[in-house]
């Protein structure tokens, strides 16, 4: 085990912004993992816990402490009836995982393919697309637990889920490096029942229809790679951290007044509905980007070397040369003007790192 000094983070993230961790580690093992741990929890010493990156805002200051990535590798897919059980190591590719999910007929996770980012980000975040996401599937979570100072196996209903959080974005308690899905096994090798529009339409399926696995995990490749949402180094509008900004959730009557303003506004035609879908507990979420695009800022809006991406308006991209400051004051400018528009605060996505 080696740990580095002064490393350079901002190569390490999909947006190439950030200064410097004063400490980094690679850690191929759990006993690596731990050991690192309990060496700078004995010192009082900050630890954050990084993967692919895909997910990270670092500050222009970088992190005083260990920036942590486990880069434990292995996956093992097993059937148990119709059931298809992946047990897989924090440094695995998360879109590989789908990939070899979907060769093998397993269903739940074909709407997250193309997501950028490794294993052990996934369930922090809560990641999810298309109306999939991982706390569908998680089964549990194994995890350095840093107060009990030993290694625990977590199950799915004590990782507080939601929407884009889990317990261990919360809190840095634990350091993830194994975690187990269970998906369907799909002997007709099609998906799980789609409902969002926008993938129902491309795959020609009526809402609730099920699609060939293997369709929907291309249809979905291809919708995130016309909205740049594809890491592709040829592609200047993936130079970013996915979807900046969460999708408000909001009240059916929040939502009825979000309507009238946008009638009252001339936002929307009359007895059109606002875009919403259906939310947990009789909610409503209502598409940030189409708040941004009804608040004055259009695609490719921004500064000179930060801005809306030009295919997606919740991604922001940088287009070189920039700072983390820069882009935090395009992202502090869209948040004013939608909640001047609408009010509605939109909250970011992205987990800042290396800020007081």
């Amino acid at each position: 085990m080696r740990i580095q000094q002064h490393v350079c983070l901002a190569p390490l993230t999909t947006l190439q912004l950030g200064g410097t961790a004063s400490q980094f580690l690679d850690a191929g093992s759990e006993e690596d993992v731990e050991t690192a741990v309990q060496q700078m929890d004995s010192l009082q010493e900050r630890i954050f816990v990084i993967g692919g990156g895909s997910n990270v805002v670092v500050s222009d200051q970088g992190f005083d402490g260990l920036v942590l990535r486990p880069t434990l590798s292995g996956m093992h897919l097993s059937r148990l009836k119709n059931t298809i059980f992946v047990d897989v190591a924090a440094g695995e590719v998360w879109d590989s995982v789908v990939d070899e999910a979907v060769a093998q007929g397993g269903a739940g996770i074909e709407c997250l393919s193309g997501i950028p980012g490794w294993v052990g980000a996934s369930p922090v975040q809560n990641i999810g697309a298309y109306g999939q996401e991982i706390a569908q599937v998680l089964v549990r979570v194994r995890a350095f637990d840093r107060e009990e100072k030993k290694w625990v196996w977590i199950e799915k209903r004590e990782c507080q889920f939601s929407y884009r959080t889990s317990i261990f974005k919360k809190s840095d308690r634990y350091v993830i490096t194994r975690v187990r899905l269970s998906l369907m096994a799909s002997a007709t090798r099609e998906s799980e029942p789609i409902s969002y529009p926008e993938l129902t339409q491309i795959l020609g399926i009526s809402k609730g229809a099920r699609a060939p696995l293997e369709a929907v995990r291309e249809a979905v490749i291809e919708l995130r790679r016309s909205k740049g949402m594809i890491l592709d180094a040829h592609d200047p509008d993936s130079v970013g951290a996915g979807s900046f900004f969460m999708n408000p959730i909001v009240t059916s009557e929040e939502l009825a007044q979000l309507e009238r303003k946008a009638y009252e506004q001339k936002e929307l035609p009359f007895s059109h509905p606002l875009p919403h879908f259906e939310a947990d507990g009789g909610r409503w979420k209502i598409p940030a980007a189409w708040l941004i695009e009804h608040s004055g800022f259009s695609r490719g809006f921004g500064m000179q070397h930060v801005g809306i991406s030009r295919k997606h308006c919740l991604a922001l991209v940088h287009r070189g040369g920039g700072t983390t400051k820069e882009l935090l004051l395009l992202a502090d400018q869209i948040q004013q003007g939608v909640w001047q528009k609408w009010g509605v605060w939109l909250m970011f996505e992205p987990v800042l790192v290396g800020f007081s």
